[in-house]
């Protein structure tokens, strides 16, 4: 790629991902590894700059991560971040010690060196996002302290070597201008190209995708949302109609959804689809079957399986399938775990995990670098209908995840009419745009009620409504009175089987958006 690239080591932290967001929103190309990738492998993407990131780790544990100290070595500027300054410290020769007195969340900075490049145009009091429980105790041989707060080390540089380092997290927005200081070092010190944009994008992923496929031919695993829109977009633009793209009814979808999707990407977009009915195959795998995991497992093995079997009917009209495409996105790889060493896994995603040793088909993933939001962008440069590029993001396993418990086809069908409510009465108030995922759960609570005199022993239903850029952190919406009275009198009224309705008011962290 023939851009400017930031490369950002990740040692374990949830904030990693906002990083390479950040520097991506300047149109510089970021570009995340495990802090355990080769020396080779870093420098073979050409970095204008190299990040460390934070970690949940100790530098001085026997179980660090095994990072390649060389990396400092290389003539390449180099910023730490957390874990990163205390790693830098470590290894040329500083002590790092548990601090006496832990700083999480917000604090105060002061810059005591406002002639360093990484804090130019910054003020010499900077409010920031504090988490750390060490503390850089002595610095080693050329570094000096350029920032600090009233309890420890906030800021460090080498100038001469070009390492650059902070305790804080100016990738988090509770760092007010932290994005000031990510500029600074980008684009002052790293010199950096602002060069990398959605045409880019395009223009280099349908390179890639022509080259990979070759003469060969592809299906797509379509849902109707988003991702894997715009994904078969891509990949249709280069392969044209050796690309088939294959709809699953898994069953659990939301209401009308097999219908609805079928007709807007025939009519909308164009794409060769074959609808398949696999309901009866994929409720029969979920019976008696309770855990969010294996609920997850079951329904990517049989997603695979269902697309295997289509492969080979396709087969025979086209001489031969080699490649299936998925819309897997940056936060699916990032909460699964598949590339970022020691990163804890939230949970699995049907895109990337669990999938099956005997699998025939090749995968290409044309979105897996990208967050939501740059999807969408990369949609619109591709003049893909709004209502398309819009839709709130709905997770692959689908209702699944949102039903606590056993999958039945009854509480599914309870299920789609609580949440065609909910997003119906959304839509109606003008909030869907506004709100990046709003939706029912089936809770395996039932509790007691009455309705019309009569006693009635019903199931409880949740609904979810939260603001977020990227799926990665997220805060509950304050819905407005008039409009959770109308769901909640909605629900329990025109769905026999519900009679209570809660909301839920919880923030990832520490929760997720979804429930399973």
């Amino acid at each position: 790629m023939n851009t400017s690239t930031i490369v950002i080591l990740d040692f374990g932290s949830q904030y990693t991902q906002l990083i390479a967001r950040r520097i991506r929103e300047f149109n510089v190309f970021s570009v995340v590894l495990p802090c355990t990738s080769k020396l080779d492998e870093i420098l073979s993407y050409r970095p204008k700059g190299i990040i460390l990131s934070g970690g949940p780790c100790s530098v001085y544990d026997a179980d660090a991560p095994p990072a390649d100290p060389k990396v400092l070595e290389q003539g390449v500027p180099v910023l730490g971040i957390c874990y990163g300054l205390q790693f830098i410290t470590h290894h040329l020769g500083g002590k790092v010690r548990s601090a006496e007195k832990r700083e999480y969340g917000h604090a105060e900075v002061s810059v005591v060196d406002a002639g360093t490049e990484l804090f130019a145009e910054l003020p010499a009091e900077l409010q920031v996002w504090m988490s750390h429980g060490d503390e850089a105790l002595e610095l080693p041989t050329g570094f000096h302290l350029t920032a600090k707060t009233a309890n420890a080390v906030a800021g460090i540089a080498d100038a001469q070597r070009g390492i650059w380092a902070v305790q804080f997290h100016p990738e988090v927005q509770h760092t007010k201008q932290g994005s000031v200081l990510l500029k600074n070092f980008v684009f002052g010190i790293c010199k950096a190209e602002a060069d990398w944009t959605p045409e880019h994008f395009i223009q280099a992923t349908v390179e890639r995708v022509r080259e990979q496929v070759g003469d060969g031919h592809a299906i797509c695993a379509l849902s109707g949302g988003v991702d894997s829109s715009v994904a078969a977009v891509l990949v249709h633009r280069a392969i044209g109609d050796r690309l088939t793209c294959v709809f699953v009814d898994n069953g659990v979808l939301r209401k009308n959804e097999f219908e609805k999707v079928q007709k807007n990407l025939r009519e909308n977009l164009g794409l060769n689809l074959v609808a398949v009915d696999a309901r009866e195959r994929f409720l029969k795998k979920l019976q008696g079957v309770t855990d969010p995991e294996q609920k997850r497992k079951i329904i990517g093995n049989e997603f695979i399986a269902v697309f295997d079997d289509e492969a080979h009917r396709i087969t025979q009209q086209t001489g031969g399938v080699d490649w299936l495409v998925q819309g897997t996105l940056y936060p699916d790889v990032i909460e699964s775990s598949s590339v970022n060493g020691p990163s804890q896994t939230i949970k699995s995603h049907h895109n990337v995990g669990g999938l099956p040793e005997t699998m025939k088909l090749k995968l290409i993933e044309p979105l897996r670098d990208l967050f939501k939001d740059e999807v969408r962008r990369i949609g619109r440069d591709l003049q893909m209908p709004e209502d398309i590029l819009e839709r709130q993001p709905f997770p692959g396993p689908g209702l699944a995840v949102r039903i606590l418990g056993e999958v039945t086809a009854d509480r599914v069908a309870l299920l789609q009419e609580a949440d065609d409510i909910v997003v119906s009465e959304i839509k109606a108030a003008g909030l869907y745009r506004r709100i990046w995922q709003s939706f029912a759960v089936l809770l395996p609570v039932k509790s007691v009620g009455v309705m019309g005199d009569q006693r009635t022993y019903a199931y409880t239903c949740a609904v979810r409504a939260v603001h977020s850029e990227d799926g990665m952190t997220a805060d509950w919406v304050p819905l407005p009175y008039e409009v959770l009275k109308t769901i909640s009198s909605r629900i329990v009224n025109e769905i026999h089987g519900i009679n209570r309705v809660v909301y839920d008011v919880t923030s990832k962290p520490p929760g997720t958006i979804e429930w399973e």
